[in-house]
């Protein structure tokens, strides 16, 4: 029997189905999720994004969520500490964790066991290059991360400003790349014993749920919710206010377009984003992949958990609690 810890993540780009199958899975097992999104961490940023309410959570712990205020900042270094003490303790209750979420970078760092820098944020070069990004593009600094370090470069895409300027920060200050896997990079072992699933579905029909749910959000109030951020003191440069659906919608209220054009640009932008996601879960070979086009409800959930006993070897030492065979 593995000494590591065990884990079950469930992966997939956004609108896939990650939070239905998290709780029922949840449910089945008695046990704990631990959200590996980055943006469910944020007090007040409910609608935009997805996060699922208390009605739905069905009575299942979720750790990660509604821990921070919209002014904080909240890294991969950061959910990687918070889920490893998760992990931790939710094992010393007798339960295997699941962990579900999107944000790529945050679970592969979990999984492979990836150590990074010690290099503390200078406020005073990252404006710097902000001033720089802002006169000259942020291809430019893109391009310089490039020469700098081109396979820490490899890893970020070029628009996602806040990354490319960790990456400099960390390769200028610090004279090292950004992040430096461990584990697995060494001998080809995750850092738990874990069961990583991806759930996928026809790109159509992905794109569907994703621009229906777009427009649920602003059937929901996501445009009440954003005012009602920016009157409490919430500014449009947060961390927070950078996700998707929440910096288009500052546009709008800001009068730079109408609600039809927002929405359209958020599912343009959400679109986007599920493709860079699936580009980023690539990259992790260990994922075992569902096709929900053809896999639902009791079925999924009967076939991944005869897939989570077998590679557990349990019998009757986990069963399913609620549903099952």
């Amino acid at each position: 029997m593995s000494e590591k810890e065990r884990l079950i993540v469930i992966l997939g780009p956004t609108a896939v189905g990650k939070t239905e199958l998290s709780i029922e899975l949840a449910k089945a097992l008695d046990t704990e999720i631990i959200s590996g999104d980055s943006m469910l961490v944020y007090r007040g940023f409910d609608i935009g994004s997805a996060k699922p309410g208390m009605e739905e959570r069905q009575g299942i712990v979720h750790h990660l969520v509604d821990i921070l205020p919209a002014s904080a900042h909240f890294n991969a270094t950061d959910f990687k500490q918070r889920a490893e003490a998760l992990i931790h303790e939710i094992h010393g209750r007798g339960r295997i964790p699941i962990l579900a979420g999107g944000t790529g970078l945050y679970v592969q760092a979990l999984l492979e066991g990836y150590e990074f820098n010690e290099v503390s944020e200078n406020h005073a070069y990252r404006k710097r290059l902000e001033q720089m990004a802002e006169e000259q593009g942020q291809e430019t600094l893109y391009a310089l991360l490039t020469e700098r370090d081109p396979q820490a470069a490899k890893t970020i895409h070029p628009k996602n400003l806040r990354r490319v300027i960790r990456a400099l920060e960390v390769a200028e200050l610090g004279q090292e790349s950004i992040s430096r896997k461990k584990c697995f990079a060494e001998d080809g072992e995750l850092r738990y014993d874990a069961w990583v699933i991806g759930l996928q579905r026809n790109r159509q029909a992905l794109y569907e749920r994703i621009d229906q749910r777009v427009q649920l959000m602003f059937a929901q109030g996501l445009m009440d919710e954003v005012q009602q951020l920016l009157d409490s003191g919430v500014t449009k440069d947060m961390q927070a206010m950078q996700g998707i659906g929440y910096k288009e919608t500052v546009a709008c209220l800001a009068g730079e377009m109408t609600e039809g054009e927002a929405i359209d640009l958020i599912q343009k932008h959400t679109r986007h984003f599920a493709k860079r996601q699936l580009t980023w879960y690539r990259r992790m070979p260990y994922i075992h992949w569902y096709d929900l086009d053809h896999l639902q409800g009791e079925k999924l959930l009967q076939r991944v958990w005869e897939d989570v006993r077998e590679h557990f070897h349990v019998g009757r030492e986990i069963a399913l609690c609620k549903t099952g065979p």
